[in-house]
């Protein structure tokens, strides 16, 4: 090894040691050092078409290795696309290292053409922002990972100048910082908590993202099944218990459909765990619905509760497995729910998403679900299909439906769908698109092409901001701005070098969907329903 590296080696490095091995973007002349050094660490370069998909890519990556994703940008207008996907992993908790090119001070002080203050743009929607320096290049390197990955995760930004990631730095890094050990709350609380669950009847776990990325799947079943304890999850969360388990409740938040049956469920139970809960993913439907002076509301978070969606009767600021091992550890099990409530809510939710209309969105969901095998990744874009595709679309693990569940960004589910592909090509992979959200992204099936990938892009084709049109009409509002022409989103797939297939109906559907899947590169597969389809379904 020599004894001298580049100050963008460091930073590389140290990304390649975190587990990544993709970065995306798109390439100016500010950032060909910083690409080169990810190339000689292992990192592969992506070409995305546009620096907002770039970093969904990136985060459909992130949901297979649970590495830090990487995004590429180079000076000004680069790195400004992107702001989109990076206040989405701040508010989804992705950990995204944005690395950004740019002039050096000494030029900045004089040349301003694409000048932009990275810094101050970023500052609002990151945990922290840096600007590499020669000196501090391992230090800053470590800081970003350990700050994106570490308490609640999210997006770190590294402004790298020019100059600085071609200067030589010593190749030995000093010593990086260890992760904390995991912590379950103080003695005097922890035994009031185990006293309320060895009392409670009717307790409820709501399971977030906190719990999704500490990796707490385990630890919530056991401590579900153990209890006999019901559990909803926010969406981001679904798969945190299998959906097919006997006491999973689904995804909750976005449906007044379904929060008609699980906000009065909730308000019943008489011990309301929050695991890794962040009421960001939800409306304000759930809003203070519970009183945890009425009702014990037990909290475990990441971090202290600064949102105010809600307030509960202990408030734990530990690691979600952990704790739940700590509260269960020597109490026996005991009746709850003695009265069938869970399985009458169970057969309620079914009943508000049927699944047997001749054709229609449900029909789609429906006749994917059935013919792709379990196991198959999906990712959803935001619109009124996303909402019922969350509560119709069982997963049995988490991370098994991506979507932008926070910000509920457009355009969103064809680059998360094509960094799963890449990072896990042996899975299947479908995205679930509105045909308005398809559009902002359509450039990516080149992406797709150029990667050799075969993922199935499914488009819900209505003509229609469905979610905002139907929004429109419930306020007796003119319609206005929420309605396009119908385009041929089969021959896009044919043109970006994959396959397309326009379909009216199952039958249509389930051969296109056994024809994808055998296929060597991307399908495109249309789906044509009315307008005003979710009416009465969400």
């Amino acid at each position: 090894m020599p004894d001298t590296i580049r100050a963008a080696d460091a930073l590389a490095r140290r990304l390649y040691d975190a587990g990544c091995r993709y970065a995306f973007g798109m390439p100016g002349g500010e950032v060909l050092t910083l690409i080169d050094a990810l190339k000689h660490a292992g990192i592969q370069f992506i070409l995305a078409k546009h620096e907002n998909a770039a970093g969904f890519m990136a985060e459909g990556v992130h949901h297979r290795d649970h590495a830090p994703a990487i995004l590429v940008g180079t000076i000004g207008p680069g790195t400004l696309n992107g702001v989109n996907t990076v206040a989405n992993a701040l508010q989804d908790q992705v950990p995204l290292i944005v690395l950004s090119g740019c002039v050096d001070a000494d030029e900045a002080a004089r040349y301003t053409h694409q000048v932009v203050d990275h810094q101050a743009v970023f500052e609002p929607v990151t945990k922290a922002s840096f600007r590499l320096s020669a000196g501090a290049a391992h230090v800053i390197a470590d800081k970003a990972v350990a700050i994106a990955t570490e308490g609640r995760m999210g997006p770190v930004h590294i402004d790298v100048p020019i100059g600085v990631a071609d200067t030589h730095i010593p190749a030995l890094a000093p010593a990086r910082r260890r992760p904390a050990s995991p912590s379950i709350p103080a003695e005097k609380d922890l035994e009031t908590a185990r006293s309320w669950l060895s009392e409670a009847r009717k307790p409820l776990m709501i399971v977030g993202v906190d719990a999704m990325n500490q990796g707490a799947g385990s630890a919530v079943r056991e401590f579900a099944e153990d209890h006999n304890i019901p559990v909803i999850t926010t969406y981001k969360a679904k798969g945190m218990l299998p959906e097919d388990h006997p006491l999973a409740l689904g995804g909750s938040g976005l449906s007044p459909l379904a929060d008609k049956h699980l906000v009065p469920f909730t308000q019943s139970a008489d011990l309301i765990i929050c695991v890794g809960y962040d009421p960001i993913e939800m409306r304000p439907g759930w809003r203070d619905v519970w009183t945890p002076d009425s009702q014990r509301v037990i909290d475990i978070t990441a971090v202290p509760n600064h949102h105010y969606m809600h307030q509960s009767t202990l408030n734990f600021v530990t690691d979600c497995a952990p704790t739940l091992a700590a509260l269960s550890d020597g109490l026996d099990p005991r009746a709850t729910w003695v009265d069938g409530e869970i399985h009458q809510l169970k057969t309620a939710l079914g009943t508000a998403f049927p699944n047997d209309e001749d054709w229609g969105p449900a029909a789609v969901i429906d006749t994917c679900r059935a013919v792709l095998p379990k196991g198959t990744i999906a990712s959803a874009d935001s619109g009124a299909h996303r909402i019922l595709l969350s509560q119709m679309w069982e997963c049995q693990a988490p991370r098994d439906l991506m979507q932008s569940s926070a910000l509920c960004t457009m355009g969103c589910a064809v680059p998360m769908a094509i960094g799963a592909k890449l990072a896990d090509p042996e899975r299947n992979v479908v995205s679930f698109s509105g045909d308005a959200g398809f559009l902002m992204v359509a450039g990516e099936l080149a992406t797709a092409a150029e990667l050799n990938l075969a993922p199935i892009f499914v488009v819900f084709v209505d003509a229609s901001l469905a979610l905002i049109e139907k929004k429109q009409r419930e306020r007796q509002l003119s319609n206005s701005g929420v309605d396009f022409p119908r385009h041929n989103f089969a021959a896009m797939g044919v043109a970006f070098g994959g396959r397309g297939a326009t379909v009216r109906s199952r039958k249509a559907l389930e051969a296109a969907l056994e024809q994808a899947m055998q296929a060597d590169t991307f399908t495109v597969i249309a789906a044509v329903i009315e307008r005003g389809a979710y009416d009465g379904r969400i």
